[in-house]
């Protein structure tokens, strides 16, 4: 792998070594939880394809690169060159040119850095059955389910659905969060819809490195780690379509700045994403049976998200339930018992949808972004956001960022951000109103 400055081994069986000293070896040890946890294969009712397996241990290896190679040590403090060797089953389906190019574009739109992924054949492969059983019927549909806003929406929605036959919500236990997950998943089963609703819980905590250094912050990679393992389950109960619900407002996720441009932004559910990533499954599945990703929510904005859910029968303290900080207060050494921090991008983005949705957001926050004794660090997100909100934004800004697939009309995508902004201006409303009442 000449070119590449980190170069990782993930470990087979059988002395599976690597070819020289440069290689870091990582494994099944790399994440703090048990291996049935991670997979949560003895909750599969049938044996996992050999493709979808490969695929997940492709994005667990991915996942743990991303954060074992921290940024801070290149020269730009951004771009990294990975070299990353996995072991797979289906290895000349791996080693195929339309494989290693759909691997390399994906995670190179999803990370911003550079990859060169190297495929071999898996030694000693084992495979631990399912425990089936007759009375656990096999879904018909499945989708991610977060804890957020945009997951417990859909999930009600399709609760609903006339439906007999179950809806399946793979749900990766955030850390910290996992009580508040759970409260969100009985909004939905409290909804007593006739179709049943099952939930298989997987993990993905990744464990240190051994250096006493704090692992990577920005996780790129962990949307694909969360898509494999559904698209895993999804092959499994032989359902072809997995819903990775998310407002097409932050999927798309136009920068406020130009510093947060491209990968230096969250495109885990960015169109292109899926779309890469759906090359992949093709190149890789079995003839006639591939799993395939979609955004249901692609066409709408967080408040019309939260009007669908709202339409589903969710209460408004529901949806204020819900977790969509991307830095949550309760994950801080010290911070207060609080999901949501009220500040980032992502709460601006959800203040905006429950303000459209309810009229109102009686979430507990941590902070008010246009508070006066706001940190200036703290203050970022929301100096940024009125400064977009009062520049002009054209089809040109959209096309600029990150590429859009070709199946997808910018005119659409270019009016989804129009009525995210207006949404938005919102709070801009809110913030002169509070204003105006401190100074009376």
């Amino acid at each position: 792998m000449t070119g590449s400055d980190h170069l990782l081994w993930w470990r087979g069986r059988r002395g599976d070594r690597p070819r020289h000293e440069r290689w870091t070896e990582i494994g099944e040890e790399a994440f703090q939880e048990d291996e049935r946890r991670i997979t949560g294969r003895h909750h599969l009712p049938g044996r996992v394809p050999d493709w979808a397996d490969d695929l997940f241990r492709v994005a667990r290896a991915a996942f743990i690169a991303d954060k074992y190679v921290r940024r801070a040590g290149v020269r730009d403090r951004w771009t990294r060159r990975i070299g990353l060797a996995v072991p797979v089953t289906e290895h000349e389906r791996w080693q195929s040119a339309a494989a290693r190019t759909h691997v390399a574009t994906l995670l190179q739109i999803l990370t911003g850095d550079i990859w060169n992924v190297d495929f071999r054949p898996l030694a000693g492969h084992y495979i631990e059955e399912a425990m089936v059983s007759r009375e656990d019927p096999r879904a018909s549909e499945v989708a991610l389910f977060s804890g957020g806003l945009d997951s417990l929406s859909w999930a009600a929605t399709r609760s609903r659905a006339d439906d007999p036959r179950p809806l399946l919500l793979v749900m990766f236990r955030e850390i910290g969060m996992l009580r508040l997950q759970q409260r969100v998943y009985k909004a939905v089963e409290r909804l007593g819809g006739h179709r049943p609703v099952m939930l298989l819980p997987m993990s993905q905590t990744p464990a240190g490195d051994g250096s006493g250094l704090r692992l990577e912050t920005s996780s790129r990679t962990r949307g694909l780690l969360y898509a494999a393992g559904a698209i895993r389950a999804a092959a499994a109960h032989g359902v072809g379509i997995v819903h990775i619900p998310e407002n097409g407002q932050l999927a798309l996720n136009p920068p406020l700045t130009p510093a947060r441009s491209a990968a230096c932004s969250t495109r885990s559910v960015h169109p292109r994403t899926l779309g890469s990533l759906n090359a992949l499954v093709t190149a890789v599945a079995d003839a006639g049976s591939p799993v395939q990703v979609v955004n249901p929510l692609a066409q709408l904005t967080k408040g019309e998200v939260c009007k669908a859910g709202r339409d589903a029968g969710l209460a408004p303290s529901d949806l204020e339930s819900t977790l969509s900080c991307g830095k949550p207060p309760a994950r801080r050494s010290g911070g207060p018992p609080i999901a949501n921090c009220g500040v980032c991008f992502p709460c601006l983005v959800r203040r905006s949808g429950l303000l459209h949705a309810n009229g109102t957001d009686a979430t507990r926050y941590e902070a008010l972004p246009w508070a006066d004794d706001l940190p200036l660090d703290r203050s970022t997100d929301w100096r940024a956001l009125q400064r977009w909100l009062f520049g002009r934004y054209t089809l040109t800004d959209v096309l600029t960022d990150t590429p859009l697939p070709p199946d997808m009309d910018p005119a659409v995508a270019f009016d989804l951000i129009r009525r995210g902004r207006e949404e938005l201006a919102r709070l801009l409303r809110v913030a002169d109103a509070a204003e105006a009442a401190d100074a009376a």
